[in-house]
């Protein structure tokens, strides 16, 4: 079994809903992944020992979803050099907002690339990993370009309906 690549982390499982559209993408890639719940507040050790782990074990970015306060990506950004790709979760009462804004004001220093606040933010996380993956795998950036075509066919396909 070939070992992960990328790493899919949430802060609750209750951020599946919208992190299962990264995982969906990097299976139809045939990209080997890894899903994993880490909380930044309740699980700080566990968050740590994964992302201090994580170059050592292969990964090659690391997709962290994080809801409210977000600090899930920052503090994997913080405590590894692998590229965390930052997607907030939409929130109870500020419907994502506060995710975004807590992810991409990230200090000097301390990158994490942000991403749409939900699905379409995940699922461009994992195009976004799978673009680095893809710079080291000409197999794997065949199948990027195919799938680009494809979304480009499908717009080229749409018809409009004829004003009545």
């Amino acid at each position: 079994m070939n070992a992960p690549l990328v790493g899919v982390v949430m802060g609750s499982s209750s951020d599946w809903e919208v992190m299962k559209h990264a995982a969906m993408l990097l299976k139809q890639l045939g990209i080997h992944f890894e899903t994993k719940v880490v909380s930044a507040h309740r699980t700080p050790d566990l968050l740590y020992e994964y992302a201090s782990t994580a170059e050592a074990r292969g990964l090659k970015a690391i997709i962290a979803g994080a809801g409210g306060a977000a600090h899930l990506p920052g503090m994997m950004a913080a405590k590894t050099i692998v590229p965390v790709l930052g997607v907030p979760v939409p929130s109870k009462y500020l419907k994502g907002i506060d995710s975004l804004l807590s992810i991409v004001q990230m200090p000097k220093g301390i990158p994490v690339a942000t991403f749409a606040i939900g699905e379409a933010g995940a699922a461009n996380a994992a195009l976004f990993a799978a673009a680095l993956i893809a710079r080291y795998d000409s197999g794997l950036a065949a199948q990027l370009n195919d799938f680009r075509r494809g979304q480009s066919d499908s717009v080229m396909a749409m018809d409009l309906p004829d004003v009545e």
